[in-house]
């Protein structure tokens, strides 16, 4: 009779003994010295036939319950005595991904449920930036100047505060957050390429821009502060003429609200060059957040926008908290000659929150992410 066999009569003889509850209790709390008892008996049995083995068994490591390859470890809490009646396994619940979340109104155009091929996408994160027209905030991030204002201009007005108040815990709006390309949308996942027969726009708001303006809002809410989030769709079916049609909006709003004295455009950007769909990300707390850009628009005498410095204040104030709170979220303000709008108030600014290569994960953190930090910004303008 080998050895293991040996070891498994004996085995099945001590188990016979384990019908009382009173052995039982006693059996579970003595296992080690139960093993022990029967690796000695073993040796004994053995140096009875070969006094050479007993050498061999007192070298041999002791064996444990745990690991021994002859027993199971039924005394492991992950062990299952029985599937049957009585036992239930637990199931962890999963928080289903964005793009797997099906929405009840997509719309006329709805998001992608099946993928091609196309081109490749391009992980990346921007760092500083370097050149004669960037040039470092005080606290914190860039500012990239495409105007002929001069830089050292633009740096003492960034050390300025907007000349507005917000209200907090008021029953009056005092941000609005709307969607000049409502439909601009995102990557699904992190993958290698993109699909080329998608055009990176979509009606569903759990796809599109609108769901960073959610989180913006959320946050803004959270912190005491009164939003408007406008989601009308400015275009499609019609691209051209999106920023008249939100210019309508805008005026609407401000009829029913003139409390609110916050502006923000919130669209996603579209970084790409010879078929490479580009992926800014940063990771911050573990987590992949898109890089984002806030633009503040200068007037070069055509534009009907006088106040355009009064905006740039407050893209500053944004921008230094912001990249104070998560180093290397922001890429430089865009200081260059566009309207956007942004005459509408002192305080109209546009932001890109990542671009049509970054993921639906991505943008959405960092909509929660811009929206706590614009929250604490307004805080040192609070009335």
């Amino acid at each position: 009779m080998t050895r293991r066999k040996r070891r498994k009569k004996m085995l099945q003889k001590l188990i016979l003994y384990i019908s009382s509850p009173i052995i039982t209790a006693f059996l579970i709390k003595t296992v080690p010295d139960a093993a022990e008892y029967l690796d000695k008996a073993d040796s004994l049995m053995l140096v009875g036939k070969d006094k050479v083995a007993k050498q061999n068994i007192i070298a041999e490591p002791h064996r444990s319950m745990k690991y021994s390859e002859d027993f199971e470890d039924v005394f492991n809490e992950n062990y299952a005595v029985s599937s049957g009646y009585g036992y239930a396994e637990e199931i962890e619940e999963k928080t289903p991904a964005l793009y797997e979340i099906v929405s009840e109104n997509p719309g006329a155009k709805p998001y992608p449920t099946e993928w091609t091929k196309g081109g490749a996408i391009m992980r990346t994160t921007y760092g500083k930036f370097t050149g004669n027209s960037f040039f470092k905030l005080s606290k914190a991030g860039q500012v990239n100047n495409k105007t002929a204002v001069g830089s050292a201009t633009l740096s003492n007005e960034s050390k300025k505060l907007p000349e507005f108040k917000i209200k907090f815990n008021s029953d009056e709006p005092q941000v609005l957050i709307y969607h000049t390309h409502t439909t601009e949308s995102f990557e699904p996942f992190v993958r290698d390429y993109y699909d080329a027969t998608f055009n990176y726009r979509t009606t569903d708001e759990t796809k599109n821009i609108v769901m960073v303006g959610n989180a913006i809002e959320n946050q803004l809410k959270d912190a005491g502060i009164a939003v408007i989030h406008d989601t009308t769709i400015h275009d499609y079916p019609s691209y051209n003429g999106s920023y008249d049609r939100s210019r309508e909006t805008i005026k609407k709003v401000l009829e029913q609200y003139p409390s609110i004295k916050v502006l923000l455009d919130v669209h996603r950007d579209a970084i790409s060059s010879n078929s490479i769909a580009y992926q800014p990300y940063v990771e911050i707390d573990g987590k992949e957040a898109a890089q984002i850009m806030i633009i503040s628009g200068c007037d070069d005498g055509t534009m009907d926008m006088p106040d355009y410095m009064q905006n740039f204040r407050l893209a500053s104030l944004f921008q230094q908290q912001i990249e104070s709170d998560y180093k290397g979220l922001t890429r430089p303000i865009l200081f260059d000659y566009r309207k956007y709008n942004q005459n509408m108030s002192t305080g109209a600014l546009l932001f890109e929150i990542g671009s049509h290569g970054n993921t639906l994960e991505q943008v959405q953190y960092s909509g929660e992410l811009v929206g706590k930090s614009i929250a604490k910004a307004l805080l040192t303008i609070k009335e």
